[in-house]
């Protein structure tokens, strides 16, 4: 698809490192599967992968986790 970004580049699947907070609760998801640009690297996650994401970090927040790093393929 057409980076609706920079409106330059091409996505292709790849993997990146996703980043989220809730409350006082910080998780790192690497290896996540993504759509990435070649042009400006925008990264668009696929709906069910940013919803597991989500619900994953609230449960994090939930059990009063402060910081933590996870393998994608394992967080899910």
């Amino acid at each position: 698809m057409k980076c609706v970004i920079c409106r330059e580049g091409e996505t292709t699947k790849g993997v990146t490192t996703v980043t989220l907070e809730r409350d006082d609760a910080t998780l790192v998801f690497k290896s996540v599967p993504a759509l990435i640009c070649d042009n400006c690297g925008e990264v668009y996650l696929e709906d069910e992968i940013g919803s597991k994401l989500l619900a994953k970090t609230q449960e994090a927040a939930r059990t009063g986790v402060q910081v933590e790093v996870r393998n994608y393929a394992l967080a899910v």
